[in-house]
């Protein structure tokens, strides 16, 4: 590796940024790819493009293309994250199980009575109001947000901050009804455009009602979401 593309990929993985590094085998030719962008002296075919930035997903390295070993994927990927806001009985469920698929989880609640080790036990959890919490840990192109609270005074500033981020997934708990004003409400704050970004009502449709149910559902959304995006 030549050593500008080194110290690239040196400030990527300290900035946490996934890249992958595509090396053509016969000739020590390479190319970075991140999922916004392309550069190095390596010309790549927009379908290994898409290839590499599938594998950067799922952090999957390897040969590129299923019958062509002369292409070789480095892939250098943090691993996704999950927000979630709202310390109540989905999130109980929820962090647990997206931790175990390889999300790191952070929960966000100021309400302490919530927001407790028993209730949450061995979850990362900050106690700040949600704009001043997401502020803190940062949201990138590798993060799902979830509000959960069903307190617009939680979940409202934490869909702003995310809407103005690169989140591959916004969920938002609530029925119809509730999102329409939701909707009023962001629209009012000058985020009209960018709405249809929230998954509302939240989770794929699997039937469920516990807690646990909504939890599944939530987490098989926001997997569909991180690869099909």
């Amino acid at each position: 590796m030549k050593a500008q593309l080194f110290e690239r990929v040196l400030a990527d993985r300290a900035a946490k940024r996934p890249v992958a590094l595509v090396t053509r085998l016969a000739d020590g030719l390479q190319a970075l790819v991140y999922h916004d962008d392309v550069s190095g002296e390596l010309a790549l075919t927009p379908e290994q493009i898409d290839e590499t930035r599938q594998r950067l997903r799922g952090n999957r390295s390897g040969s590129l293309g299923q019958h062509d070993e002369t292409l070789f994927v480095r892939c250098h990927a943090t691993p996704p994250r999950m927000i979630v806001v709202g310390a109540v009985h989905i999130a109980q469920a929820l962090a647990p199980m997206a931790a175990m698929v390889g999300y790191e989880v952070t929960v966000i609640d100021p309400r302490r009575a919530f927001a407790t080790r028993e209730r949450l036990p061995g979850v990362s959890m900050v106690s700040l109001w949600p704009d001043e919490a997401i502020a803190q840990v940062g949201i990138d192109a590798e993060t799902a947000v979830v509000t959960l609270s069903h307190d617009p005074k939680l979940d409202d500033p934490a869909l702003v901050a995310a809407l103005r981020s690169p989140a591959f997934y916004i969920g938002a708990l609530g029925s119809t009804r509730t999102h329409a004003k939701r909707v009023e409400r962001l629209t009012a704050a000058g985020l009209g455009d960018a709405l249809g970004r929230i998954h509302a009502p939240i989770g794929l449709d699997l039937g469920g009602r516990a807690p646990v149910e909504i939890a599944v559902s939530i987490l098989a959304q926001v997997i569909q979401a991180r690869y099909t995006r």
